[in-house]
Order: structure tokens, then C-alpha cells, then sequence
């Protein structure tokens, strides 16, 4: 009995991993991908890009993907030049503090520029017999300006080309204070001018507070879109569903050929999020190994509850109207001034 009781465990536990391991080829990033390829380049006036979407979108996954294409196209300069980094991803730490945590973030990004691996042995900053990064004589790493200035000798050492920051509306959260959220930005587009490198932020629409701070701000911010898969967008649904296809294919003898029929109704109660099907499959996947099998009752108990859902779809509504591009809105305000005009 006890060894059948952990047979199922081991079976639950690996189900789960399979699909936590499993990467869906989400059309969204394609999109999102191409215009970020444009808008990266040296010298480009728009050091901060904000890309906003709803929670459970694929957001994590798209930040991802971003670092490692680059990596992949980078290399063969890589190979010749151990040194380079083009880019790197960092999550926005969440310290539970009052205020954002600066010092947790510059080491976040420390870690990940790789003191322990090999360096070029002529960047500044690098020494030549261990290729180690160094610290100039008699400073400080423990002060924050000292973390900075690493920070800002690290990215230009390193070559990188732009940094991706995940769950960047941990920024916002923790701010606190009148003028500080325009301090906390003006921060990053100093980092970005002195290093070099563009910052990606990437985050919920809370994040897209931000270009609301200064005409200045708003101008050298661009934003792009993440989006969900929609219910009336016929293309979004199909898409939809070769995404539930794909994690069908995934776990064939514990779906059974059976998930793909309930496509719609996941569509209706994820809001079209890939990343929170991925999370309902998960569920589903130890519910219905626990119980022996597939069953729709474990599919059911896995779902959001209407209370869940209504609350997501609020937030999503509500981000969708203030990040949608307002070029048709401003014709429509325009028709109907002119309008208006006429009627006087």
C-alpha cells in the first residue's frame, strides 16, 4: 500500500514537471519580438521600453526568450570574445519593504553579469591574471553608490546591449511618496545612458503608470502590448487552441485525447492567458493523477472560480483600454469636434 501510495506520488510529481518544463510557441511573442528588435540599437532615443500585459499572459516566458535569442545570435562573437554579454534578465526584486529595494537590485544584476566566470582580460575592471571582475582600490562594495558603479562598469564590460527586468511593477509597488516613482524611473534612464544598455521593463499594466509621470518621461518611454488571446478574435481562438493541443501532446496517456474539446471553455475561464492555462493544466494534471486517471471533475476543481476570474478580466479590461494605441481614438475625438462645430 505504501509503495502504490508512492508510485502515485512519484507519477503526480513528474506529470508536473513535465508540463511546468513544457514552452508554448506563443504567436505573441513572435510580434512582440520583431518590434523589440527594431526599437534595440545603439544609440536609440528610447532608453526605457515598457511591455504590459495581463497577469498570466506569458509575460515570463516572453522575457526569456528575449535574453536567449540574443544569446543565440550573438554566438559566435561570444565564442570569440568569452566576455560579451548582449543582454541579461533580472527579476525586480520584492523585498517587503516599504520601498523598492536599489541595493537587492544592482546585486540581482551582478550575479548575472558572471564575476566567477572568464572575462576579457583588457575591459576595465577585470583582472588580468584571474579574469575576475575587481573593485578599484580602496572603494567600497557595500555602499550603494559603490554597487552602482559596478553595476554601470559591469554592463559596459560586458557589452551588454539591453537589460530585461521581470515583474518590473515591483518598482511601483514598493514606491512610496510623492515624486519618488519619477525618481525611481529617472534612476533606470540614467543607468541606461551611462551603461549603454536599454532597459525592457516587463510587467502587469500597473506598469504602464509610469509614462503618466513627465511629458519627458512619456516621450522617451516607448510601450508595447503583450496581449491575451481574445474570445472574439476568430485567429486568437485558434491559436488558443493549438496552445491546449500542445499540452494535450505533452501528457498523451493521462489527458487521453480528452482536454482539446474543452478548449473553449478554458479559453473563457483563463481570459486567453497562456500562462494561467499552464497553471489550471498543473492542477489538473496532480488532481487527476491522484485520482487514477483523467476525469472533467479534476478539470473543473482546477479552474479559476468565477470570483477569480472576474476580478482578472476587471484588471484586464481596465489595462487594455489605457495601453490600446489612442491613434483611433484621437480621430474619433476629432470627428466629433468636427461634428460638434457643424451642428452650432
Amino acid at each position: 500500500m505504501q509503495q502504490q501510495k508512492q508510485t502515485s506520488t512519484q507519477s503526480t510529481s513528474q506529470s508536473t514537471d513535465i508540463l511546468a518544463a513544457k514552452r508554448i510557441k506563443h504567436t505573441r511573442i513572435g510580434d512582440v519580438m520583431m518590434e523589440l528588435d527594431t526599437l534595440i540599437y545603439p544609440g536609440s532615443k528610447d532608453s526605457i521600453l515598457l511591455v504590459c500585459g495581463p497577469s498570466g499572459a506569458g509575460k515570463t516566458t516572453l522575457s526569456r526568450f528575449m535574453v536567449s535569442s540574443a544569446l543565440e545570435r550573438a554566438r559566435l562573437e561570444m565564442e570569440a570574445n568569452r566576455g560579451i554579454i548582449p543582454a541579461i534578465y533580472v527579476e525586480a526584486p520584492s523585498s517587503g519593504e516599504n520601498n523598492f529595494s536599489w541595493r537587492m537590485f544592482y546585486q540581482r544584476i551582478l550575479a548575472e553579469l558572471g564575476d566567477e566566470m572568464d572575462y576579457p582580460k583588457v575591459v576595465y575592471g577585470v583582472d588580468p591574471e584571474s579574469g575576475r571582475m575587481v573593485k578599484p582600490r580602496g572603494s567600497s562594495g557595500n555602499t550603494l553608490a559603490a554597487l552602482r558603479s559596478a553595476v554601470e562598469r559591469g554592463l559596459k564590460a560586458r557589452g551588454v546591449q539591453f537589460l530585461v527586468i521581470d515583474e518590473a511593477a515591483h518598482i511601483i509597488r514598493q514606491t512610496r511618496g510623492e515624486g519618488r516613482l519619477e525618481i525611481q524611473l529617472d534612476t533606470l534612464k540614467s543607468l541606461a545612458n551611462t551603461s549603454g544598455a536599454q532597459m525592457i521593463m516587463v510587467g502587469a499594466y500597473d506598469l504602464y503608470k509610469l509614462v503618466s509621470l513627465s511629458g519627458q518621461i512619456a516621450r522617451r518611454t516607448h510601450v508595447l502590448h503583450f496581449s491575451r488571446y481574445r474570445e472574439d478574435h476568430p485567429e486568437d481562438v485558434r491559436a488558443f487552441e493549438r496552445c491546449v493541443s500542445a499540452f494535450e501532446k505533452t501528457l498523451p496517456d493521462l489527458w487521453g485525447g480528452k482536454l482539446s474539446q474543452h478548449s473553449k471553455a478554458l479559453m473563457r475561464n483563463t481570459l486567453g492567458c497562456v500562462g494561467t492555462l499552464s497553471d489550471v493544466l498543473k492542477r489538473a494534471a496532480r488532481l487527476a493523477d491522484a485520482s487514477g486517471g483523467w476525469s472533467e471533475e479534476a478539470l473543473e476543481r482546477a479552474l479559476l472560480t468565477e470570483a477569480q476570474r472576474r476580478k482578472i478580466l476587471d484588471e484586464i479590461l481596465d489595462g487594455e483600454a489605457a495601453i490600446e494605441p489612442s491613434f483611433i481614438r484621437i480621430l474619433d475625438s476629432s470627428e466629433a469636434q468636427t461634428k460638434q462645430k457643424k451642428q452650432q
